[in-house]
């Protein structure tokens, strides 16, 4: 079965102000995400990939832009299932205010319960998605073969429930899991398990340095306090 190469979208505006993008449209990368974007084809040189989804929002159609451009013989492909999350009545809102609302207690200690008002279930949302990288997996060895390897953008909450998923994880413990904006997590599908050979890889160690607060959005780094940043946070 396939290797599966699973790339957040690059650090977006959204990401920086604070802010649960959600599927708020003209979300777009910032300065730094364009970066980060601009250097994953070098970062995936070495790989020979089947095919490249992604996610129909904006932000991770720009993350795959530079590597389209150099690779132009690589598939390109929407997928609807590994949208973000439909945050509902949170979306566009100021994670430091979420943060009050009552339901942000069960997000954090019993997401398998949560419905977000106007939204999706968290359930929902990881079913999908799976469902998606089951579809794909089985799509890209009929036509590549069972070692082939293949890419999708999406998002933090996403890529931590197929985390969750690949590890046989309960869904109320994926918040334990956490993924830097542009960072590549790879699963390796066997008909037996899938193997999770990379979580969050940047290549980069510097968010590891303690830094408090993230500047500018008065959201706790990922792991500060034991709270997880909803939707990835930046």
């Amino acid at each position: 079965m396939p290797t599966l190469l699973l790339v957040r979208h690059g650090r977006s505006t959204a990401n920086t102000s604070g802010l649960l993008a959600g599927r708020t449209p003209g979300v777009h990368l910032d300065e730094h995400g364009t970066a980060q974007a601009a250097a994953l084809p070098g970062r995936l040189a070495p790989l020979p990939l089947a095919a490249a989804v992604h996610s129909p929002l904006e932000r991770c159609r720009q993350t795959l832009a530079p590597l389209a451009q150099a690779r132009p013989e690589l598939p390109l492909h929407t997928e609807e299932r590994i949208n973000e999350c439909d945050y509902g009545d949170w979306t566009g809102r100021k994670l430091a205010e979420l943060n009050d609302e009552p339901l942000m207690a069960a997000v954090q200690q019993h997401p398998s319960a949560v419905a977000f008002p106007g939204g999706e279930t968290m359930r929902g949302m990881q079913a999908r998605a799976v469902e998606a990288v089951r579809d794909w997996n089985e799509r890209i060895e009929k036509e590549h073969g069972a070692d082939a390897a293949y890419l999708m953008c999406s998002h933090g909450d996403v890529i931590k429930a197929l985390v969750a998923d690949a590890l046989g994880m309960h869904l109320d413990l994926f918040q334990r899991v956490h993924v830097e904006p542009c960072s590549v997590t790879v699963i390796r599908y066997t008909p037996l398990r899938p193997f999770l050979l990379r979580l969050g890889d940047t290549g980069d160690l510097s968010s590891l340095a303690p830094r408090g607060e993230d500047a500018g959005t008065g959201v706790p780094q990922a792991g500060g306090g034991g709270t997880a940043a909803v939707g990835g946070g930046a």
